[in-house]
């Protein structure tokens, strides 16, 4: 079925003014709509070269990357190979964490909705080999836990790493070219890669970084990431073809011609919340399925997910019960503004969703006791310090062990939005956003915990 009503001429130029607005060098749109996909590109690839975007440009999605990995180990739920609460070490004798019964009882679920405990910045590489990834899961052995498996949630990109190795030990093939048997091709995904050699046969954008103010210029390296990033972090794509795995899921598992790539009770099964998330603004969740992030938008649900390269940001949302799916992929600049700018006018119209403005204190804020987040936190590559200088708090948040040089310690006031959640001045996702969301929670056994970045740090001091 066609929809004629969907005005390709307003929402290319929508794109084309929102992406000048805020400054992102290159975007590409995809939205499915009654039945059909709509395609618009803008911009640039690459300031230093000026290549313009096209719509088979493609790009990397970061994080997206997930949720085709998540499908993968969902395919074999199906198959019979393994369950949902299956021991990941049952089936991995070599995972092994710092924590022993940790180790004995992590199970897939906890791997997909990120309630597995597993930290996400272990940044270890493991060389170019189609063993990278069980190596990387033997080399994971000492690295403490965010919080105990099953409690809370805590965004996990080991976890998804550990799954592609999974993914690898149960069906004899590598993650890349598991992917492409059993779920590219299946979709007829031919503007899909998972391998940066790959690239070179495609039209493809570079990140682009923004310093001081000054316009975005492009990274020195196309892909930072290690080869074993892959199953949470390298998926490379045309937002068009990042759309058709939506519509998939959006369609009961079916692809395009009309062959079940995976069964319409498992697709329902990913989209139901597995937990909610405190930290609703970072990736502006309610909570998490099986892979997806979960919204609720007024009583209307919907799925999606982010992502963030360096440099390039992606983002898709579907809303099921309007049949709606939309991708916006782009490489800089105030990425995360276009998005929401421009998914909240598309979804409003296609589909009725009210977006929640974007995250921000209240004026005047509210007054807050701040004294009982005062302290140290720590997780896997990061120490947060939150303290009170001049009777106002402040957090620095500082990168060590194997990140130590990524970045210099960032310092920011925090005001308060609620008595548990603060925004941090000048520091939020995705660049040029004024707010970062901060919030204080805690586990189980009562230890504070500081949740940035949808990543839980325990407090140890």
């Amino acid at each position: 079925m066609t929809n004629n009503n969907f005005n390709l001429i307003h929402w290319q130029e929508r794109l084309d003014k929102l992406r000048a607005t805020y400054n992102v060098p290159g975007a590409v749109l995809a939205v499915y709509e009654g039945g059909t996909i709509y395609e618009m590109a803008s911009g640039v690839l690459n300031h230093g070269s000026g290549l313009n975007v096209t719509t088979d440009s493609v790009f990397e999605l970061g994080s997206i990357a997930k949720i085709y990995t998540a499908t993968l180990v969902m395919q074999l739920v199906e198959a019979g190979k393994f369950n949902l609460d299956t021991p990941v070490s049952s089936i991995l004798p070599e995972f092994i964490v710092a924590d022993a019964e940790a180790t004995r009882t992590i199970t897939i679920r906890q791997l997909l909705s990120h309630t597995s405990g597993l930290t996400c910045d272990f940044n270890h590489d493991t060389g170019r080999g189609d063993d990278c990834l069980a190596r990387y899961v033997k080399a994971i052995k000492g690295v403490a836990l965010d919080c105990p498996p099953g409690t809370i949630i805590s965004y996990s990109g080991i976890g998804y790493i550990v799954l592609g190795r999974l993914i690898e030990a149960v069906t004899g093939l590598t993650w890349d070219q598991a992917m492409k048997d059993l779920l590219l091709s299946p979709l007829g995904l031919t503007s899909t890669i998972t391998l940066p050699e790959e690239v070179l046969r495609y039209r493809a954008a570079i990140g682009h970084l923004v310093e001081g103010g000054k316009d975005p210029i492009p990274v020195s390296s196309w892909d930072y990431m290690p080869r074993s990033a892959g199953p949470g972090g390298r998926v490379i794509a045309t937002a068009a073809d990042l759309i058709r795995v939506a519509q998939m899921h959006l369609d009961g598992g079916k692809a395009p011609d009309g062959n079940r790539v995976i069964a319409a009770e498992t697709v329902a099964l990913m989209q139901r919340y597995e937990i909610n998330v405190p930290d609703k603004w970072t990736v502006s969740s309610d909570g998490w399925g099986l892979g997806w992030t979960l919204y609720n938008w007024n009583g209307i649900s919907g799925f999606g997910h982010d992502g963030a390269s360096i440099g390039q940001y992606s983002y898709v949302r579907v809303v099921p019960d309007k049949g709606v799916a939309i991708a916006l992929v782009t490489n800089g600049g105030g990425a995360r503004l276009l998005y929401a700018s421009l998914f909240r006018e598309l979804l409003h119209e296609l589909a009725g969703v009210s977006m929640p403005e974007s995250f921000a204190p209240p004026t005047p804020p509210p007054s807050v006791d701040f004294t009982p987040f005062v302290g140290t936190y720590k997780r896997e590559g990061v120490v947060i310090t939150v303290f009170e200088r001049d009777n106002k708090p402040y957090l620095l948040y500082d990168f060590v062990d194997g990140m130590k040089d990524l970045s210099p310690p960032l310092e920011m006031e925090l005001v308060p939005v609620s008595d548990k959640v603060f925004a941090g001045s000048g520091a939020g996702p995705s660049f040029n956003e004024d707010w970062m969301p901060v919030v204080f929670s805690s586990l189980p056994d009562g230890t504070g915990c500081c949740y940035i970045g949808m990543r839980a740090a325990p407090k140890i001091a």
